[in-house]
């Protein structure tokens, strides 16, 4: 049996312990309860046997009394001036307090910026917590040996994330933890933390046995992420040309029993867009008694965006301006200096614009109770450690083996890559994902940076076999090896002045490798920096069945600017599986918890997320701004696509119905409430 007293304590008095952006403080006390249990699902003690049978008799026989104590499920009551304190270390303006932090991007004069405004529209808003929705869930299989050596299997977005983790958690030495990532069947963000392999690797190591652990559904809906609820506030203010002068958000999101709410998305992607002289942007981080939040793609943005994105389409109502010239008019540019610090370089904003406006979909006839919405959205994206190697097999062909798993078809663009700068077919190119033991250290799968970072150090790594081919043709042919160049997959002299010497293909000079210096091959490790922001513009038609509350979405298009589309498909798909649960956050998605303070639909049956019968095609339209910083032109992609949706889709709801919803999701019931009380203009 494994309970707190096994898990490494990082006590709260010594301040911070920093993994990445997870505080191990929290992490030990989230995967075992510690000194209170802070949500229904916070694990208090986990038991091995040979059977699942016998593992769950053996639970019963664990007494534990408990004493059930005042709650705060949703933001309010946290706030309530008598609300039970989650942590009682914690004070925010010198009193105990739920709130664990506040962040802030300024920018001007905001005080100034609404005195020079002639229209100002202040709205709030709230979003319901919604789960990443993976189909697989958490699982891991670990074995103990009896030297103490570890390895681990497990589904994750980053095994060296499992690995340093585990080590943190546990106290066995990273060098004696081996992890290996297995083909994971969906994260969104919701895998960039652990639950299971510290539990399961204590208890491998006390029965001396492997130990294999699989959460339910129900598991994965009452513990493990989801994203943040959220209360928000903005205030927008503008001449009456449209031009926007002021800017201010007030972002309330629920981080769960332990601090870490996605504060800095909704802080510094909501205005990041627009080219607004005085700015404030401040985001709190609340807790309540829910599972810990988990990153959730693109996490904080959507829920800022929603807010600004449906200000900005009243702003445009108000000043009877089209919503996208709005936006034109203040978009961001090379040159704008953004609320959260950078001033953007190149960027692909305004083009996204433009495409969306000129669209067909944009000037197609709409019916009866339909409407149209537009929004647009901004991720940061990230770089960061990534490893690689490159390996020329013996007869010819090549293994590329990075460090990050695949969750959006990075193994795919790094084959096209490599393909292209060897000159090959692209089939010739295997991809795989190496373990802690197999690959230098990698940064996990997560914030749109794996193709960006992984295609930097394979292009390094390339480079230098090229560099090696061009060297091994250059010592068989007697020459120079600047007299050799590498073209179409072979060697070829420059010139004719260097000599006449036939091609040296990629599978010769691999034949002829044991003779001329041994195996061919090359290893890159790189901090990789220059990930460039991703902006996004998405149209979405819906249809309203007044009569059952039902809000349909008939018609969609994502306009994004990818940076360089390396694998086209895979692009379309990252954007189309973005707007999916862009659609459900909108529309259905929602954590409902009864009167004991208990998750109420833990499960695909009662959780409703969107399926195939309910969505249309998802139409996509790829602008391409080469980011400058990269060999590729590559930005991430992943992120981006969800952040625009909700507001999309709110904002369509109102062009169809003519009122305004403030909360998500806008489920049947809710819009039917709405409808059934003509004289209410909003639903608060």
């Amino acid at each position: 049996m494994v309970t707190a007293r096994d898990i490494v304590d990082f006590t709260i008095e010594k301040g911070a312990v920093m993994l990445g952006i997870q505080d191990m403080r929290w992490m030990c006390r989230n995967v075992m309860a510690r000194d209170k249990a802070l949500f229904p699902g916070h694990p208090v003690a986990a038991v091995a046997a040979t059977t699942e049978a016998i593992a769950a008799e053996a639970c019963k026989l664990i007494e534990v009394d408990y004493e059930v104590l005042p709650w705060a499920i949703e933001i309010d009551d946290a706030l309530k001036a008598d609300a039970p304190i989650l942590h009682e270390f914690n004070k925010f303006d010198g009193k105990p307090s739920n709130i664990m932090g506040r962040l802030e991007s300024r920018k001007g004069d905001i005080a100034q910026g609404f005195k020079d405004a002639e229209i100002v529209i202040e709205r709030s808003f709230t979003t319901r917590p919604v789960h990443q929705g993976y189909i697989e869930p958490h699982a891991c299989l670990i074995s103990v040996a009896a030297d103490g050596k570890t390895t681990i299997w497990s589904s994750s977005q980053g095994q060296f994330m499992v690995r340093a983790m585990t080590s943190m958690l546990t106290g066995i030495p990273q060098s004696d933890i081996r992890a290996i990532p297995a083909e994971i069947g969906g994260g969104f963000g919701g895998k960039t933390i652990v639950y299971l392999e510290p539990l399961a690797t204590l208890l491998a190591k006390k029965s001396g046995r492997p130990v294999k652990m699989v959460m339910t559904r129900e598991e994965v809906m009452r513990a493990t992420g989801p994203t943040s609820g959220s209360k928000s506030t903005v205030k927008i203010g503008a001449k009456k040309d449209g031009t926007i002068v002021a800017a201010h958000g007030s972002f309330y999101l629920q981080a769960g029993a332990f601090p870490g709410s996605p504060i800095r998305g909704a802080v510094g992607c909501s205005f990041a867009p627009y080219d607004i002289p005085h700015v404030l942007s401040e985001g709190f981080d609340v807790c309540s008694n829910r599972s810990k939040v988990a990153a959730y793609r693109a996490p904080g943005a959507p829920i800022g965006a929603y807010a600004v994105e449906c200000v900005l389409d009243e702003l445009a109502e108000s000043l009877k301006m089209d919503p996208l010239a709005l936006r034109l008019k203040n978009a961001a540019k090379e040159g704008t200096k953004a609320a959260h610090g950078p001033v953007f370089p190149r960027i692909g904003y305004i083009e996204t614009l433009e495409a969306a406006k000129n669209h067909p979909h944009y000037a197609a006839p709409l019916g009866k109770y339909q409407g149209r919405g537009v929004a647009s959205g901004f991720w940061f994206n990230a770089g960061g450690e990534s490893s690689a190697q490159v390996n020329i097999t013996e007869d010819g062909n090549v293994v590329v083996t990075t460090g990050h798993p695949d969750i959006g078809g990075s193994r795919a663009g790094i084959a096209n890559i490599c393909a292209e700068l060897l000159g090959i077919d692209y089939k010739r190119v295997s991809v795989i994902i190496g373990d802690t033991q197999t690959v230098g250290f990698s940064n996990l799968t997560g914030g749109s940076r794996v193709l960006f970072a992984s295609s930097m150090v394979v292009t390094q790594a390339a480079d230098k076999v090229i560099a090696t081919l061009r060297e091994r043709a250059a010592k068989i042919w007697e020459i120079d090896p600047e007299a050799v160049k590498w073209e179409n997959g072979a060697a070829h002299p420059v010139s004719p002045n260097a000599g006449q010497f036939e091609p040296l293909t990629l599978a010769d000079l691999a034949e002829k490798a044991p003779s001329q210096g041994g195996p061919i091959g090359a290893s890159v490790q790189l901090n990789t920096q220059g990930a460039e922001g991703g902006f996004g513009t998405h149209i979405c038609d819906v249809e309203v069945d007044v009569d059952l509350g039902i809000v349909r979405v008939i018609r969609y298009t994502a306009v994004q600017d990818v940076g360089r589309a390396i694998h086209p498909s895979y692009v379309e798909g990252q954007l189309q599986g973005g707007v999916a649960q862009g659609i459900g956050w909108a529309l259905n998605e929602e954590y409902i918890y009864n009167k004991d303070g208990k998750v109420d639909n833990p499960g695909f049956l009662d959780y409703r997320m969107p399926v195939c019968s309910d969505l249309p095609m998802l139409d996509c339209a790829l602008v391409e701004v080469p980011n400058p910083k990269h060999p590729q032109g590559v930005k991430g992609v992943g992120e981006v696509p969800l952040v625009p949706v909700m507001a999309a889709v709110a904002n369509a709801v109102h062009n169809a119905l003519g009122k305004r919803f403030y909360s998500l999701p806008m489920s049947p019931p809710k819009v039917s409430e709405v409808l059934d009380a003509p004289t209410q203009q909003a639903a608060e």
